[in-house]
Formats: C-alpha cells, sequence, structure tokens
C-alpha cells in the first residue's frame, strides 16, 4: 500500500516511518524541509519524499492521488501563540488534499479529551479530530495522554525535574491525574490501526495500566533513577507562574510550558481500553515505559526527539536558506588551528555540545545560556539528541545543525539563542587545520554594541575551544 506519513520529520513520524516500510508500504514522507529529513539509508529505496507546508495549499499539489493510507501527525503548538487557528487551518487544507485523492482511510494521533472544560491545547486537538471527521475518507482517532519514550517531551520535563531538585514545591495541578503510555505502546496502535475496518470513523483513547498524579509520576521515576525526592504542592501557583516554572527549570520553550500547564490541571484518562482488545495489544506499565526509555539512551539509540522538530526550531524558512554564510556588514572572528589526528579532530567536533561541553569555558557557555533563558530563549538545556551523531535540523544546545558532513569534515551551525541579529559558527578541515570561524550579522546599533560588549569573551572561548578540539598547545 502507498501510505502518506505527514511530520515525518518530528519525534513520532521518525519512529512510526521504519516500521510502515517493515509491514511492506511504500511511504510518502510529507515533510516541511527536505534538508531537514535524514532517514536511514536503508529506508531510501522504499521511501518517497515531498515537500509540503499544510498551511501553504499551492504545496498541497505535491501529495500523490494514488495514495491508499494516511497519517496526521503534525501540530503547531510551540510554533506559535496563535496555534489553534494555524491546527484548524492545517487540518482543513489537509482533508481537502485528501479528499482529491484515493486515499481509504486516515489515522490521527490527538490527545485525551474526555473532560467537559479543556485547554486551548486539548480544544484545538478536539477541532483537528472534527474538522478530519469531514473528509470523504475513513478517519480514525487514537487519543493519547502522556506519552512516556526516549526524546519525548513529557520525559525529558520529568526527567529534568526529578534530577535537577531534590525538593519541590509544584503547583497543585501536580495532583491531577493521567494514564501515561509507552512510546512503544503508541506506535503498535499506529501501525495496526491503519485499515483495520473495525477502528473506521471512530476515535479510541489509548494508554498504559497505570492512572497516576503527576507527583506520583515524578516519585516513581525517581525511584527508577535511585532518587529521594520529596514534592510539596501549592495552591498559590498561577499558570503563568507555573510556566516560569518550567520553563526555567527545564528544557522546554515557554510557549509549550504554557501549553502544557493549561493542559495539566485537566485529567486525562482512557474511558476504557476497547482498542487494546481490536488489536490485541497489552501496554506496557508507566515503570517497564521508563525502563525502556534509559536502556535506549544508555545504548545511544534515541531515534528521534521533540527539540529536533520543525515546530521546536527558532528557523524562518527552509535551513538551505542558511547555508550560505554571509560576509558583508558581518562581524567575524576566525581561527584555525593544526590538527594531530583528522579522524580524532572531526570525532571532537561532532560530539561537541550537550553534555559533552564546549572543551573549554563550559560556565561561560552555560551563563550565556541562562541569561539567554532570562530573555526567552531556549538557553542550553536542549542538549543534542545523541552524543556521537548529527543529523542537519539537530538542535545542538542553543545552535540548530544546518549543514553537517563528516567525511567532508565541515559542520555549520546557526544560533537560535535571542540575539540582535544572526549568528553562524562553522568547523571546517582544510589543509591539514582546523578553521573555526563564528559569524555575526548585527541588526542595527544593538548588534553592534552586542558584539563589542561579548568580543572580549571572544578571544578567551573561541580559542580554547579550538585548541580542545585539535588537541593543539
Amino acid at each position: 500500500m502507498k501510505i502518506l506519513l505527514t511530520g515525518a520529520t518530528g519525534y513520532i513520524g521518525k519512529r512510526l516511518l521504519p516500521l510502515l516500510v517493515e509491514q511492506g508500504h511504500l511511504v510518502v514522507c510529507s515533510v516541511r524541509d527536505k534538508a531537514r529529513f535524514n532517514p536511514p539509508k536503508s529506508l531510501l529505496e522504499k521511501i518517497e519524499v515531498i515537500e509540503v507546508d499544510l498551511l501553504d495549499k499551492a504545496s498541497l499539489e505535491n501529495i500523490p492521488k494514488d495514495i491508499d493510507g494516511a497519517y496526521y501527525l503534525v501540530h503547531s503548538m510551540s510554533a506559535s501563540a496563535d496555534y489553534a487557528k494555524l491546527e484548524q487551518d492545517s487540518a482543513a487544507n489537509f482533508r481537502e488534499a485528501m479528499d482529491k485523492t484515493s486515499v481509504q482511510h486516515v489515522v490521527y494521533l490527538s490527545g485525551i479529551i474526555n473532560e467537559d472544560e479543556l485547554s486551548k491545547h486539548l480544544s484545538s486537538r478536539k477541532a483537528v479530530e472534527l474538522e478530519l471527521d469531514k473528509g470523504k475518507y475513513n478517519n480514525t482517532t487514537l487519543r493519547a495522554g502522556i506519552i512516556i519514550g526516549s526524546g519525548s517531551a513529557s520525559f525529558e520535563i520529568i526527567r529534568d525535574l526529578v534530577e535537577k531538585l531534590p525538593y519541590m514545591i509544584t503547583p497543585k495541578w501536580l495532583n491531577t491525574r493521567c494514564q501515561p503510555i509507552g512510546i512503544s505502546d503508541v506506535l503498535k496502535f499506529l501501525s495496526e490501526t491503519l485499515f483495520k475496518e473495525e477502528t473506521y470513523n471512530r476515535n479510541f483513547d489509548i494508554g498504559g495500566p497505570d492512572i497516576l498524579t503527576y507527583k506520583e509520576m515524578l516519585l516513581d521515576f525517581a525511584k527508577v533513577r535511585g532518587l529521594k525526592r520529596t514534592i510539596h504542592t501549592v495552591p498559590i501557583m498561577t499558570p503563568k507562574l507555573s510556566s516560569y516554572w518550567l520553563y526555567f527549570v527545564t528544557s522546554t520553550s515557554f510557549r509549550l510550558a504554557s501549553a502544557l500547564v493549561n493542559s495539566m490541571k485537566i485529567e486525562v484518562v482512557c474511558r476504557d481500553h476497547e482498542i487494546d482488545e481490536i488489536l490485541d495489544i497489552e501496554p506496557i506499565t508507566y515503570i517497564e515505559a521508563l525502563n525502556k526509555a534509559f536502556a535506549k539512551i544508555e545504548s545511544n539509540e534515541i531515534v528521534s526527539s521533540w527539540k529536533d522538530a520543525y515546530a521546536s526550531s527558532g528557523l524562518k524558512g527552509h535551513i538551505s536558506d542558511f547555508i550560505q554564510v554571509p560576509t558583508y556588514g558581518c562581524f567575524r572572528d576566525e581561527r584555525e588551528m593544526e590538527y594531530k589526528d583528522r579522524e580524532k579532530c572531526i570525532e571532537k567536533v561532532w560530539s561537541i555540545g550537550g553534555e559533552n561541553g564546549w572543551y573549554f569555558g563550559d560556565f561561560l557557555w552555560k551563563t550565556r545560556g541562562f541569561m539567554d533563558k532570562l530573555v526567552g530563549g531556549v538557553g542550553l538545556r536542549r542538549g543534542r539528541t545523541n552524543t556521537d551523531s548529527i543529523d542537519v535540523g539537530d538542535a545542538l544546545d542553543f545552535w540548530r545543525v544546518i549543514y553537517a558532513n563528516k567525511e567532508e569534515g565541515r559542520l555549520l551551525l546557526i544560533a537560535e539563542m535571542k540575539l540582535p541579529g544572526e549568528a553562524w559558527l562553522e568547523f571546517k578541515i582544510v589543509d591539514g587545520k582546523l578553521k573555526q570561524t563564528a559569524t555575526f550579522r548585527p541588526l542595527g546599533l544593538a548588534g553592534r554594541l552586542y558584539w563589542y560588549a561579548v568580543l572580549p569573551f571572544h578571544g578567551l572561548i573561541f580559542k580554547g575551544m579550538l585548541r580542545g578540539l585539535t588537541n593543539g598547545k
């Protein structure tokens, strides 16, 4: 069968793709920017890649008319404050496009929406479901609550809170009940639902066997990690204050934190488990999901992360728009140093950032990340998806990877921190040396003042980092 996979570069889409190929489908991967899509080479012969922006009706013409099934795995929650309208428009455009194809079945992954009063986030998910239901095809909506897996937003937020804070004074919404589900089970439900006639034109709740409060989830996480944690809930934290608390302590963006806080006041518990019986799936427990996530982390097998999704990027436009680093009107810091071993030098470059650090002045990098958080930026807490591999589109602390060619020995990053201008950082192997170039294109007087303010630190940080990467003296 020919399957359209929207959100192919997203957290769920990246993991669902190999399962669909394994089932024998030809998968048409719909992405907004082909440069950000890096599927395993083993899949290339079994997929097609099309560039589609669901808010651009013209680009929807790229969707083949002979598709048999489709997955709708897109959202705009962290992309804009007006994400509800964006999601509604995207769903309507998608439905209209699907009605022009031969698609038999569409599967949509949504959130559990069983309460009478819903948050803006969950209301938007419901509106998308209603929009997709209007299509001429058969539509199935799978509604999930908290998804637990290596790299998932929920998992990373819980991890940040538990591992960083031995004592927590938290908002009262931590007493809200939810029904978490492991990412492996979400993928099973998604892959097994497609073309299952018993699921046509219906919606189902999917969840694990445990119904827990968010507080219980944090404490169970602490037990799995062998940590002693104390949590007190207080009624005085407003939603806005709670959002700031979540934003500063974890790696999430403020928009995402706000959406999550408002949703966490709503119980997300499954109505029933009918879909488990239809598909003959027995979901794993919360503890089992945590253990599976840490097994993936320890073996460095994190397939996808929420931080690498298009919506979490601060870039406007395609990554390819930023590959040509400007020179006119720019400030540059260029340095080069001979390396002792080419392969070791490249491996160090490809391991930069995250827990590995920046090879010099990590305290200063962390200070810059904290300052970025204070003004609403991403800070350093995003880290990196894998410890030793880098793909175009990956988040790398407060940078975004826009070019990565290991054989060529070139890595190009663009800054996503809050800046009065644009900044690039490039590493390139040239004639037995590692050339390191920082480029800054200032925006007005503020940009120029910023460059001269940080200039004294550049000589220290960039020189030390280059020395660390080349093992120079």
